[in-house]
This record gives C-alpha cells, structure tokens and sequence, in this order.
C-alpha cells in the first residue's frame, strides 16, 4: 500500500467529518427554498423634512429545524445606513404575523432576513409594516412588486392597516420619485391636517385607500385579483 496515501487518510476523514458538521449547521438552501422581494418604503429624514424613498429587501428561506417564524435584521450603518428602532423591528413582526396568515402558513420553517436600504443613520416607527407584509407574501407566491406602487401604513397581525402620520411629506417624495399610485391606510386621504386629493392632482398621481393587506396586495403586485 501507498505509505504517503496510508498518512493522508486520517486527514480525510478529519476533512469529511468537518464538512459533514458544517453541513448539519449551515444547511444549503436550495433555488427552491429561498424566496426575495424588495418594496419600496415611505420615509422622512432626521428633522422632520424632506420625505424620502428607501428600500427594505426580504429574503425568506426555509429551516425545518427551527420552530419560528423567525426573523433577523440585516442591520449596518455605513454613510446612512439600515440601523432601525426596535418599534420598526416590532413592526415587521406583525407584519410577519399578517403574512402568514395570509397565505395559510404557520411559518414555523420560516427564516426571513430584513435588511433596510435607508438614508437614515436610523430608522423609527411602524409606517413600512404594511409594505413589509406586502413583500412578505409576494416572496412566498412569486408575484412581482410593480415598480410604480407605493404603500404606507401601520400593519396589524389580523391584516388591518392603521393610520400613521407626515402622509404629506411622504405623498409628494413619493411623487417626486415618480411612483404613480401611492396608497395610504383608510380615511387619511383628506384629514384636517392635510388634503391629498389636492396634492394628487398637483402631481398627476393616484392616491388610494386601502384597509386591508389583501386590497393593498392587489394593487402593488402583479397577482390577479
């Protein structure tokens, strides 16, 4: 027998229980497994002016070891960066909550990575749930998000979509950016504090009210209604 092949076997098997581990602790997602979408988000930076357009990419991949859903932030701050509040991060858990339960899932295999593509060092507050949740389920169908559809609201795990503030300021940066229908939550389109109808008009746009996440998703993805 080869003497050299005799001396490399031990580090063989060494290499093989390795990789074998590894595997066990990193499994491989397959094509199949690993779903993504990107919806745009409606922002105001630091200091209340201007509004501003950033993107949160989901990725949701499939682990039958855990027992989730789980979700994890893809947190970094480089030059303005995706670093957000933990009222957002406890956003995007109902929106999770919404998800599934829009499309029949328990989601205990779920693992769904959020990283927030932001101008903000940091960003606060519930308003990208709904959006989140609309990304959220066109991952799991494979409906495509239309590129001139925006969203803005508050999502509730039931599905509901609450009310949030600056709709104004959000409105016209998503105007400026070209986005050609914007929805907003049920009875914010005209309110004491601002008229979007108007704004509308000015800008040539669509704004529409929407109550739940399944009217929402009709309207920003490529499903069939």
């Amino acid at each position: 027998m080869d003497k050299s092949a005799t001396r490399r076997r031990p580090y063989l098997i060494i290499l093989l229980s390795t990789i074998i581990l590894c595997t066990q602790a990193f499994p491989l997602w397959s094509a199949d497994s690993r779903r993504l979408a990107t919806v745009p988000a409606l922002g105001v930076l630091a200091g209340g002016q201007p509004g501003i357009i950033h993107y949160i990419v989901l990725q949701i991949d499939k682990d039958p070891r855990q027992e989730g859903p789980t979700v994890q932030f893809n947190e970094m701050n480089l030059g303005g960066g995706s670093i957000v509040s933990e009222d957002w991060k406890e956003g995007v858990k109902q929106a999770v909550a919404a998800a599934t339960k829009a499309v029949g899932e328990d989601g205990r295999e779920w693992v769904i990575t959020i990283k927030n593509r932001s101008y903000n060092a940091l960003t606060e507050g519930m308003s990208a749930s709904s959006a989140v949740a609309v990304g959220i389920v066109a991952a799991w169908r494979g409906d495509d998000i239309k590129s001139d559809v925006a969203l803005t609201g508050k999502i509730m795990p039931d599905g509901q979509i609450e009310p949030v503030g600056a709709l104004l300021i959000k409105v016209e940066a998503a105007a400026r950016a070209q986005f050609k229908t914007i929805l907003v939550p049920r009875g914010q389109l005209d309110t004491a504090d601002w008229d979007l109808s108007q704004l509308a008009t000015r800008w040539n746009i669509n704004v529409i009210e929407v109550a739940t996440l399944e009217e929402a998703y009709l309207l920003m993805t490529t499903a069939a209604p």
